[in-house]
């Protein structure tokens, strides 16, 4: 990854986790099967950063953000979305989030677990 690519992470990043927040009442994920069941098979998507990703339920991330490659590995953490990755050769730490079901398609993945910025991927 370039210099000026390397630059557009953090942005976006913080764009992705500050992305719309849909009304409906969420249901809170806290059970990893639970989680599992609604994950297995589908893309988490996020259009507006073309982000794609799929999650192995045996803890592999696979997928793209802006056209670059996006590995990683998750694990389920006392209720928390758990995961680090590996954007483009650029190292994103580990960082643990709250998952809210918010409609039968749609995840908010909340930063800090549950208390920073949220963005809601589509489940396709």
């Amino acid at each position: 990854m370039d210099h000026v690519s390397s630059r557009l992470l953090p942005l976006l990043v913080s764009l992705a986790l500050s992305g719309p927040v849909l009304a409906d009442s969420p249901g809170r994920l806290s059970d990893r099967d639970a989680f599992v069941a609604l994950v297995a098979g589908r893309e988490l998507t996020l259009p507006m950063f073309a982000v794609s990703l799929k999650l192995d339920p045996s803890g592999g991330i696979d997928g793209s953000a802006l056209g670059w490659p996006v590995t990683g590995k998750w694990r389920w953490e006392d209720g928390l979305f758990c995961r680090s990755m590996d954007w483009s050769g650029t190292e994103i730490p580990k960082h643990c989030q709250m998952v809210e079901q918010v409609s039968e398609d749609r995840l908010r993945f909340t930063s800090d677990a549950g208390e920073g910025m949220s963005a809601v991927f589509r489940l396709n």
